[in-house]
């Protein structure tokens, strides 16, 4: 490796990892730095946490699991040596230990020359939103500079750039070349802008570039967008990485801060595109991580289920979806019609399986009415479902999005049955929104439009009884999906919503349903994180709850 004029070369290795997978993480260091290498890189730079996947929870505290993890850090630097590998500086992310008190550190190891030859640990230990980590991890005392072939590169994980003072104020004073910071940032909607702006201020502070390198890949309920970057001290992108898969991209550190040399700078997505691969990348990770290759889900001609078949044909294939029409008497023969349209544009697998006996069985031994009777519909369906599951070995999908979940508008152990949700945290109206913009994406790339288009522009009805309408039980999504946001992730109580200009019936209505059905959300399937405020990971109240204003 040479660097001569071109300066310190760095490869930022934007990988997907997988929690407990210290032989399968390992194996992917050894990949990319092999590719790295080979392109003449001399520091090789992996997200936080990278052996043991992120985030590992209280998986932390099995000390047999952080001897294995530091064993694979020591061994992965004996094979990189062996394999010729030894001069390059892989920085991966790892569980350490705290010597005094026993407890684990969430740590940054730097492999060189077949030794950990340095370390760091992570100051900051968020514990809001997702974050749970000021719980599990003690905090790292003192700051650490690299000097590599006369560069000085100051280090830092993830939230030691969020805060000011810390690590990042003494390396300040340091006289850094580059802050280098590993990442395991989740995504949000609009959260790309907010880490490019952190980026520039802690540039400019440091009179140095910022490299962030960020992890990619689904892990349970949170979804990695990657994106990493690399941002000049004068806030000019001079690198920046794909979102939503993995990558390996290049740039050169120069002596000369003012002209740091540009790299590949792609486009930034929109936030429809985002937040549908989001969903993609959520679902496929989980399948993978949990060993099933193929999904079933009930199609009942409506836009949810339609958005999720074509989320899961894209993220593991049509040929693995087994999409399963289960109409009633009540079921239109248009919705029937959308169910099988949508099936044959993804390349799905398609069954109909008619309830119409089942129902009628239970009917006779039950005589249930109004909303008993709706609701053992939906049960009938669930179980199907589940039945195909468990004969296929399939991951069940649930199709509720974040509208219905709020308002308890699904049917437990009916249409809330499932392994994987995957546009539980999309209002209704986002889901039109990402069912548009799939259909538009597929005809700019002369690809089979997957929707059909009468999914997206009827009326929403669970088809339970004659006529039924969601707007018969919900006020319509236009104005319920505005009231849910300011009320959920904006936390507005009543009198801010009524400041906000909504009216007072809708109002009560709203906040009515939505403290009601938290007992149903608890019991409703992850899916991917993909708004500020999720439910579950992020909102968390009470079952009962008597607050109203």
């Amino acid at each position: 490796m040479t660097n001569g004029n071109d300066g310190l070369r760095f490869a930022l290795a934007q990988i997907d990892t997988c929690v407990g997978d210290l032989d399968g993480n390992g194996e992917k260091v050894l990949e990319f730095t092999r590719r790295a290498v080979s392109d003449d890189a001399t520091v090789i730079v992996f997200p936080e946490m990278t052996l043991t996947g992120y985030p590992i929870e209280d998986l932390a505290f099995r000390a047999t699991f952080r001897n294995a993890a530091w064993d694979k850090a020591n061994s992965l630097a004996l094979r990189l040596k062996e394999e010729g590998l030894g001069q390059a500086f892989v920085i991966v992310g790892t569980v350490g230990t705290d010597d005094e008190r026993r407890l684990p550190r969430n740590r940054m190891v730097v492999l060189h020359d077949g030794v950990v030859w340095a370390g760091y640990d992570k100051h900051f230990l968020p514990n809001y939103g997702v974050f749970d980590e000021f719980r599990i991890f003690t905090s790292g005392e003192r700051s650490l500079v690299l000097d590599i072939e006369g560069f000085r590169i100051g280090v830092a994980i993830c939230e030691d750039i969020w805060q000011d003072g810390g690590p990042v104020a003494e390396l300040g004073r340091q006289d850094i070349d580059v802050l280098l910071t590993i990442n395991g940032s989740p995504y949000e909607a609009g959260k790309g802008h907010i880490r490019h702006e952190l980026g520039a201020r802690r540039a400019s502070e440091l009179h140095a570039p910022l490299i962030y390198l960020n992890q990619v890949g689904g892990q349970d309920d949170l979804v990695f967008d990657g994106g990493s970057f690399v941002i000049g001290q004068d806030g000019k992108m001079l690198e920046r990485s794909p979102q939503f898969v993995e990558d390996l991209s290049f740039w050169n550190l120069r002596h000369d801060a003012d002209s740091q040399g540009m790299s590949t700078v792609v486009p930034e997505l929109g936030t429809d595109e985002e937040m549908y691969r989001a969903c993609v990348l959520g679902l496929g990770d989980y399948m993978r991580k949990n060993h099933f290759e193929g999904v079933c889900v009930g199609l009942s001609g409506g836009i949810d289920s339609a958005l999720v078949a074509t989320m899961a044909a894209d993220a593991c294939g049509g040929e693995h979806v087994w999409g399963i029409s289960m109409p009633s008497r009540y079921s239109s023969q248009g919705s029937r019609d959308d169910a099988r349209l949508l099936a044959d544009n993804l390349g799905a697998n398609y069954r109909t399986e008619t309830i119409e006996r089942v129902f009628d069985t239970f009917q006779e031994q039950l005589h249930l009415e109004s909303v008993a009777e709706e609701n053992i519909q939906a049960r009938i369906r669930g179980v199907i479902v589940m039945s195909y599951s468990n004969s296929k070995g399939l991951l069940a999908l649930a199709p509720g999005n974040k509208s219905e979940l709020a308002c308890g508008y699904s049917t437990i152990y009916g249409d809330a049955v499932g392994g994987y949700a995957p546009i539980k945290d999309l209002l209704k109206t986002k889901v039109w929104d990402l069912a548009r913009w799939r259909n538009g994406y597929a005809e700019a790339h002369d690809e089979p439009v997957p929707i059909p288009v009468s999914s997206i522009e009827k009326a929403p009805s669970a088809e339970l009884r004659p006529g039924q309408r969601d707007s018969d039980s919900l006020p319509e999504y236009a104005l319920l999906d505005q009231v849910l946001e300011a009320y959920i992730e904006l936390a507005h109580g009543r009198a801010d919503l009524l400041a906000d200009g909504f009216d007072e019936r809708t109002v009560d209505t709203v906040m009515r349903l939505v403290d009601r059905a938290e007992w149903k959300r608890r019991q409703y399937p992850l899916g991917p994180k993909v708004t500020s405020l999720a439910f579950g990971r992020d909102r968390r109240l009470p079952v009962t709850n008597a607050f109203r204003e």
